[in-house]
C-alpha cells in the first residue's frame, strides 16, 4: 500500500490542475458573457441585485454582461499568472472568491426547490448556483496557496 502512496503526484501537481481548471472555467464563462443569450440569462438574476442593478439603466443588458465578462476574464488571467507570480495568484484567487460569493448570494430570495416537490429536489436555479460552492473552495485553495508562498518568501 505504501508503495502506491509513494507514487502519488505532488501537491504542486494538484494545485496546478486546480489552477488550470479554474482558468478554463473563467475563460469559457467570461467569453460567454459577450454573447446575447448569456447576457439575457444573467440579466434575469443580476438585474434585481443591488451590486449590478445600477448598471442596467446606464449601459444596458449587453454592456453590463460585457463588464461582468471582462472581470471574469481578468480573474482567469490573474489565476493563470499565479503559476509564475504568487501576488497575481493571490489577487486572482481573491477575485474568484468574490465572484462566487456574489453568485451564491443570488440564492437568497429566489425559488431554489423544485415546484411541487420541495427540499431536497433542487430547481434549475439551485443547480446553477450551488455548484459555485465548489468553485469558491477552489479559489480559496488557490488564494491560500499563493498567500502561504508569499509569506514564506517574505520570511526568508
Amino acid at each position: 500500500m505504501l508503495k502506491i502512496l509513494d507514487k502519488l503526484p505532488s501537491q504542486t501537481f494538484a494545485i496546478g490542475a486546480l489552477r488550470w481548471s479554474m482558468v478554463f472555467i473563467f475563460a469559457l464563462f467570461g467569453i460567454a458573457k459577450f454573447a446575447a443569450y448569456e447576457a439575457e440569462g444573467v440579466a434575469d438574476i443580476a438585474m434585481h441585485y443591488p451590486l449590478f442593478s445600477w448598471m442596467y439603466p446606464l449601459i444596458g443588458v449587453q454592456g453590463t454582461s460585457n463588464v461582468i465578462g471582462t472581470i471574469e476574464l481578468a480573474t482567469g488571467a490573474l489565476i493563470a499568472l499565479g503559476a509564475w507570480s504568487h501576488r497575481a495568484g493571490l489577487i486572482g484567487g481573491l477575485m474568484g472568491m468574490s465572484t462566487f460569493l456574489v453568485t451564491l448570494s443570488f440564492s437568497f430570495g429566489v425559488p431554489l426547490w423544485e415546484e411541487g416537490y420541495g427540499f431536497p429536489f433542487m430547481g434549475s436555479t439551485a443547480q446553477f448556483l450551488f455548484k459555485d460552492a465548489v468553485l469558491l473552495a477552489a479559489c480559496l485553495t488557490l488564494a491560500l496557496h499563493a498567500g502561504h508562498a508569499l509569506r514564506a518568501r517574505a520570511t526568508v
